[in-house]
């Protein structure tokens, strides 16, 4: 009897495994396979997909758009990874602080942005950042500040969309550090201060080393989510003004809803994957330089 209670226990896992095995191999590996193939093919959803080998990788990276877009891409990267990263640190120090008053509802009030709709956050900013009637502009010209049209100039068009982008994810990434800071032995900086260090040399000699497993870890999280930035272009910019904002992912989006080229959406998105795994890898390569796991 228990030799058979045995044999029902090792397999019975595997019951409760399998939908979710399912559910990985039919709506991800599945999907992720195809689009490898029809990377290789021309084909518009209704026609049969027809084989082109690398021709759609040889236009795609000869194009004359490829160009922007890629610049585009690691410049919102840029923009992104770098403020999230500054402002998420700035803001978990400043609330690292338990004698703040009224310290859960502002560490709730920067997060709230993390859980709002991308897309309401897009139309709430191109409303305050509209060139005739908003806010931020009609502040600007009662000081005698000729405001730029923001989201409509060429210039400023993908800066305005990336601090969105940071002010909406910034709460996310101070977590995370508050998380960090809180890790740190209180009694590292307490020895730090009996040595004579002010708080900012504190926070800079002691701090920061301690907290670079931490920083690590965003600035990799950041890095990977800095490409899928998808949802605020398509509502504040649509790419635009004259490509401007136009990312790989939202040319992956173009490409395959909007000109139906599933082939060339396909490689666009395997060009995409390749710039992520090479940035991570650069990433983790450069870890063993400045991240320390010791205390």
């Amino acid at each position: 009897m228990r030799k058979n209670l045995n044999w029902y226990r090792r397999r019975d896992p595997w019951l409760f495994l399998i939908p979710t095995l399912l559910g990985l191999i039919v709506f991800r590996l599945w999907p992720i396979l195809s689009s490898l193939a029809l990377s290789f093919t021309d084909w518009n959803i209704i026609t049969k997909p027809a084989f082109l080998g690398l021709e759609n990788f040889a236009e795609l990276l000869t194009r004359r758009e490829f160009t922007q877009v890629f610049f585009n891409t690691l410049q919102f990267a840029l923009f992104y990874v770098a403020g999230t990263a500054l402002i998420g640190l700035v803001l978990a120090a400043l609330l690292n602080n338990p004698g703040i008053r009224g310290l859960k509802f502002f560490r709730a009030a920067f997060y709230t942005p993390v859980v709002t709709s991308a897309v309401a956050v897009g139309i709430v900013w191109s409303w305050l950042l509209s060139p005739n009637y908003g806010v931020l502009n009609i502040l600007l010209r009662n000081i005698g500040i000729t405001p730029p049209y923001w989201i409509g100039d060429k210039a400023w068009a993908l800066p305005t969309v990336a601090f969105v982008q940071v002010w909406k994810m910034a709460g996310y990434y101070m977590i995370i550090f508050l998380a960090g800071l809180q890790s740190i032995p209180r009694s590292l900086k307490d020895a730090a201060r009996i040595d004579g260090a002010g708080p900012l040399r504190s926070f800079l000699k002691v701090t920061l080393p301690l907290l670079s497993p931490t920083t690590f870890f965003v600035v990799s999280i950041a890095l990977i989510d800095s490409f899928k930035n998808f949802e605020l272009i398509y509502a504040m910019t649509k790419g635009g003004p004259r490509n401007a904002t136009n990312t790989l992912v939202y040319d992956v989006y173009l490409n395959a809803f909007i000109y139906y080229r599933m082939g060339f959406a396909s490689a666009a998105a395997w060009v995409l994957l390749a710039l992520v795994l090479l940035f991570t890898a650069v990433n983790f390569t450069l870890k063993r330089r400045w991240v320390n796991y010791q205390y």
